[in-house]
């Protein structure tokens, strides 16, 4: 079984499609071939007849570390067509159901992702962070359109300028989470309201989701563009590299070289 098929575990049941990072000893941090599968299920859930509702989430305590930087470092993803980039795309245009069950901490695209789920259940421990400016690189996945949408400008200058982490409460305040539960009932209230979803009439829910979405669906999609064209640059940038090789050595990053 190869690295992908073991790190993404999928599971099809009462119309809802469960799919679990499962890579605990690291976190989850995703890695090229993890977010390839991700956006393979993404894809092949869209077409899936039996499939109404999309259900992602890993263990109790961890959601995800975001992106595995040692990788992202030795092998930055250029290409347009890279895994990561592709995930983006995919859940972009998910046209069914979107439900995401958060505990333990949600890094980067951990975060990001949220912002494209139409439900969002966390956990009292749970905690978010959007750290990229912090490892020299830019805001991903249109959040620097959808999350000013939902906070205001200056909340989101803060959570992305500061890149700090917050917890499930401030989460449910912004509202980036629908509810907080205690950890341990968090993946069964989602799941129940997953199934609750998959029970409604599905061409109704689909066409409702779109509608939803429609007034922001090209100016996301123009956002993400721009954002992966810089993300780009600035992966292999003299801060990027200052920030992530830092990172890797458990030491604090010095920028004062850069201008």
């Amino acid at each position: 079984m190869n690295d992908a098929a073991t790190h993404i575990v999928t599971e099809t049941r009462d119309g809802v499609l469960r799919v679990e990072m499962r890579r605990p000893e690291k976190r989850n941090a995703l890695t090229a071939a993890m977010y390839a599968r991700l956006a393979e299920v993404f894809h092949e859930a869209g077409s899936d007849r039996e499939v109404r509702v999309l259900l992602l989430h890993g263990q109790l305590g961890i959601f995800t570390a975001g992106n595995d930087l040692g990788e992202f470092l030795n092998e930055p993803p250029m290409d347009e067509g890279a895994p990561v980039f592709r995930f983006l795309e995919a859940f972009r245009v998910f046209a069914k159901p979107f439900v995401a069950a958060v505990t333990g901490a949600a890094v980067g695209i951990g975060t990001t992702m949220l912002l494209h789920c139409d439900l969002v259940y966390a956990g009292e421990g749970a905690r978010f962070q959007l750290p990229f400016v912090s490892l020299g690189l830019c805001p991903e996945a249109a959040s620097s359109l959808l999350l000013p949408v939902l906070v205001g400008h200056a909340r989101a200058a803060e959570i992305i300028l500061l890149g700090e982490p917050f917890g499930a409460d401030k989460a449910r305040e912004i509202g980036l989470v629908n509810g907080v539960l205690p950890d341990a009932e968090v993946l069964g209230h989602a799941l129940a309201r997953a199934r609750s979803l998959a029970a409604q009439p599905p061409a109704a829910v689909r066409l409702a989701k779109f509608l939803l979405k429609r007034s922001q669906a090209a100016l996301v999609a123009e956002a993400m563009a721009e954002e992966d064209r810089q993300f780009k640059t600035r992966l292999v940038s003299p801060e990027a590299k200052e920030a992530f090789n830092a990172f890797l050595a458990r030491r604090k990053p010095d920028f004062s070289q850069f201008p």
